[in-house]
């Protein structure tokens, strides 16, 4: 990391490093981090480390104890299955309204032409599915312009994440994901909210079937130690 003499930038640079590594589980469930590991690992003083701490607890990414020992939060089935049924509601919500108000037809066009491409091209691409997928799904909360509503769904998006990265792994996995996202424009393009809620109903329960694999794909490859940083933390014993 590239050293910055703003202890206020300094902190964020490290939660965003941090974070992005919780939200990728690269660290597993209960995985213990110190301030002494940290200010090793990123080489600066206790106080950025702190204050970067903090915003992860405050962000729900990681949990600190009467004794200030940090452990790593990571949502078991049941969190999971709660911020599904969150993300449904609220993406139903954001089509519907598309489809009855319209969307900039600039936006619906680059959509339609990102997705266009990934299904005629499935393999080979440079692109990485999961970030198209989340950037898909953000960008149609975006163009409803309630900004509140965008926060949201990026917010579940992060802690979904995982799931992405272990689903859409295949080119027939894509070509029906791509299929999909199509079919979303489409509905929202004739204005017809009714087709565009089931198009997104299909597409999200279709990555929620993902969900049981990809806990345990992540939870494997972090607790064989594959997570960046890990040769500086103990890990305390936990479940999910």
């Amino acid at each position: 990391m590239t050293k910055n003499s703003n202890p206020s930038i300094l902190s964020a640079e490290i939660f965003t490093a941090l974070k992005e590594r919780i939200i990728r589980w690269e660290y597993p469930p209960g995985y213990r981090i110190t301030e002494e590991s940290l200010c090793e690992e990123f080489g600066v003083s206790r106080s950025p480390i702190r204050e970067a701490l903090r915003m992860l607890v405050e962000n729900g990414l990681v949990e600190k104890d009467p004794h200030r020992r940090y452990t790593i939060k990571q949502p078991d089935l049941k969190e999971i299955d709660e911020l599904y049924e969150l993300r449904i509601a609220l993406e139903l919500y954001v089509v519907e309204k598309l489809a009855r108000q319209g969307m900039p037809e600039e936006i619906r066009q680059t959509l339609q032409q990102t997705w266009e491409t990934l299904k005629e091209q499935p393999v080979g691409h440079t692109v990485d599915p999961s970030i198209c997928d989340e950037e898909f799904h953000e960008t149609l909360a975006a163009a409803t312009g309630n900004a509140l509503l965008a926060r949201q769904i990026k917010s579940i998006d992060e802690r979904l994440h995982f799931v992405r990265i272990y689903d859409i792994t295949n080119p027939e996995r894509l070509q029906l994901t791509c299929e999909q996202h199509l079919r979303i424009l489409e509905c929202i393009h004739a204005r017809e909210p009714g087709c565009a809620r089931e198009a997104m109903q299909m597409n999200i329960f279709e990555g929620r079937k993902q969900v049981e694999m990809a806990v345990k794909e992540a939870l494997a490859r972090a607790y064989m130690g594959l997570g960046v940083g890990s040769r500086n933390a103990d890990l305390s014993n936990s479940s999910i």
